[in-house]
């Protein structure tokens, strides 16, 4: 597999080994030794997450105040445009966001370790996610950070309004937001 180091050096991305030929292909998506030896993910996963969601849908930026979940996303069907933003108080990069094109076609992972909101954006026709988390989903715990936060300015290249659930447009600002990291 290769690693891609980003621009906030705990956030990684991924492009597993595929192996292809005229009936299709074979990828391994997740081997913990390989991991740890290759990528140094040495986290525990615990949970695995399937969503599936339709162009302009927008989910996020999530995280959890207590039992903060690292994350291993792909997408199995179509295309997102993934983000994970640094909220780690103590961090050099905080506050600092990176994103990352996520398709069936190019078979590419984002690591989004825990410490950081997580938010994606379909812009296929329908794209079906998978996550492996490093803790439970605990929705006492959960917080969302308004995906359209002046101070972020994450830039989603919105093709026309996007979708949102009802916690997703009712998100904190950045400024805003409980971070105990």
């Amino acid at each position: 597999m290769n690693v891609l180091p980003t621009k906030i050096p705990d956030v990684l991305i991924i492009e597993p080994r595929v192996f292809g030929d005229d009936r299709g292909f074979f990828l391994e998506s997740y081997n913990e030794r390989a991991f740890a030896d290759k990528v140094g993910i040495t986290n525990r996963f615990v949970q695995d997450n399937h969503s599936r969601s339709r162009q302009n849908v927008l989910r996020g930026l999530h995280y959890q105040i207590q039992q903060p979940q690292g994350k291993l996303v792909r997408a199995v069907v179509g295309t997102i445009f993934d983000v994970a933003v640094d909220i780690r108080k103590n961090s050099p990069t905080f506050g600092q966001w990176v994103s990352c094109i996520l398709s069936a076609e190019n078979k590419k992972m984002l690591w989004v370790p825990p410490g950081f909101a997580h938010g994606f954006l379909v812009v296929s026709e329908v794209a079906e996610v998978l996550y492996k988390t490093t803790d439970y989903y605990a929705p006492q715990h959960e917080r969302c950070i308004l995906w359209s936060d002046p101070d972020l300015a994450i830039d989603w290249a919105l093709t026309g309004e996007p979708v949102l659930s009802a916690k997703d447009q009712a998100g904190q600002l950045f400024r805003a937001a409980e971070v105990y990291f």
